[in-house]
């Protein structure tokens, strides 16, 4: 079984900043990932409704990370479970995630896990998507394929190039990150 991964908006970051949202589906599954800050919310709704993906029947919401520009817009999806470096929430649940941690990844569903990436912020976590291109990270490790090579908001810039590793010896197919479009890892990349 592999997953169906759709970039609804693409994030940017300059005189006006936004986030990356991704929604996947897997089987009973539907995750939107980094449900944050764009310039209006249509920009995540409108092209959730042209997938025939209704907002309450998403399940789940991951959080790369806990800044507003990747949180903020999470309240559209009432229904989800959702899911962050230390915990698992739903309603008034809180299933601590370290008793569940995996050292490849805590699964979400059959194709989707998730995978402490921190550096950018010591609570990062990335999305790994099995699809049947292969694999997919959602992350912010890159921004964007750009980089930047040093991440000007990072907390610990050698955990950052860790992290980095980490995802490179994954060998995916494609990268989602934060603030951009998806790119295949190259040379050129930081």
């Amino acid at each position: 079984m592999t997953a169906k991964l759709d970039v609804l908006t693409v994030g940017y970051v300059g005189d006006r900043v936004a986030g990356t949202v991704t929604l996947i589906r897997d089987g009973d599954a539907v995750v939107i990932i980094d449900p944050g800050m764009v310039s209006s919310r249509s920009a995540i709704l409108d092209p959730l409704r042209d997938l025939g993906v209704d907002p309450d029947a998403v399940t789940d919401v991951v959080f790369s990370h806990h800044h507003p520009d990747h949180t903020l817009n999470a309240a559209l999806f009432g229904a989800a479970r959702v899911h962050d470096f230390w915990a698992i929430y739903e309603a008034d649940t809180w299933t601590d995630r370290r008793v569940v941690a995996h050292p490849d990844g805590w699964p979400l569903s059959p194709s989707v896990r998730l995978l402490a990436t921190p550096g950018h912020s010591a609570q990062d976590i990335s999305t790994l998507v099995e699809t049947d291109t292969g694999l997919v990270v959602c992350t912010h490790v890159w921004w964007t394929e750009r980089g930047p090579a040093r991440d000007p908001r990072g907390e610990d810039q050698d955990e950052l190039d860790a992290s980095r590793a980490k995802v490179r010896a994954l060998g995916p197919a494609l990268i989602v990150p934060g603030h951009g479009a998806p790119f295949v890892l190259g040379d050129a990349t930081p």
